[in-house]
């Protein structure tokens, strides 16, 4: 795809969120054909939103549920901009966002670079400097997400509008990141539950998987201090107003969201 292409890709998606319009399909004619073109197309946004380098990456569909849910073979991953990363306790405008819902993740922030290329799960582990638990914040910008195609979506950023990380747990080695598990609770009633290894096995292999794709070559690699939202271990909660969001995964630190 010619960057012309995929500037005007990131020009069209961009227009629209600003005017809280969802989107059936692209324009024929701006309509990534495939993963290459959709990362392409992605990374003209990030260029627009003066998110290059990113902060970091969001993960979609490490679980197998997430995969049915989206329709989608394997995993898709999309940036994230420094100013779309919260800290625990944000209080966030509900209507600021499209359709929102929020999902229960395991985050990490990158101590080493993992240039891109295959990846075992061993050496991402080695990368992570620390864990914590962390809201996705995404929103259903689609009336139909077949209609509008995976190129599209990656293009798109795969869903993301925001993140909400808890307090970092250096010592996480110590933590069988397969057996944690997470919950979320919306206005403190519990809405969803999950384990790590439901992450394509292991979070780590989630890390490795986006070390070695499409997703982190476009953008030249991963960096230190980014961080990397793993993947949801619950299907999203899509919310029907404001809301207050807690996310736990013990014994990591609680991750808190008010959207008002």
């Amino acid at each position: 795809m010619s960057m012309t292409a995929a500037q005007a890709i990131a020009e069209e998606l961009l227009a629209a969120r600003q005017a809280h319009q969802k989107l059936t399909v692209l324009p024929e004619a701006l309509r990534p054909a495939d993963v290459a073109a959709g990362v392409a197309a992605q990374h003209a946004l990030a260029g627009r939103l003066g998110a290059l380098p990113p902060a970091g990456f969001k993960i979609g569909a490490t679980a197998e549920h997430m995969r049915v849910y989206l329709g989608l073979a394997g995993p898709i991953a999309g940036f994230m901009a420094k100013g779309d990363i919260h800290a625990s306790g944000i209080r966030l405008r509900f209507a600021d966002f499209q359709s929102p819902g929020v999902e229960c993740e395991i985050a990490v922030r990158l101590a080493h670079d993992l240039p891109p290329g295959p990846c075992e799960a061993i050496r991402a582990a080695e990368a992570v400097g620390t864990v914590s638990a962390a809201i996705e914040i995404v929103e259903n910008r689609y009336p139909d997400l077949k209609e509008f195609g995976t190129p599209s979506l990656i293009a798109d950023q795969v869903f993301h509008a925001a993140a909400v990380t808890g307090a970092t747990e250096p010592d996480w080695r110590k933590l069988d990141l397969r057996a944690i598990e997470g919950r979320i609770l919306v206005n403190q009633a519990e809405r969803g539950r999950g384990k790590g290894e439901e992450l394509l096995g292991d979070p780590m292999a989630a890390l490795a998987w986006l070390a070695g794709s499409p997703f982190a070559a476009g953008f030249g690699g991963l960096k230190a201090g980014q961080i990397i939202l793993l993947g949801s271990v619950t299907p999203p909660i899509w919310l029907l107003g404001p809301a207050a969001i807690e996310v736990s995964f013990p014994p990591l630190p609680p991750v808190f969201l008010t959207l008002e």
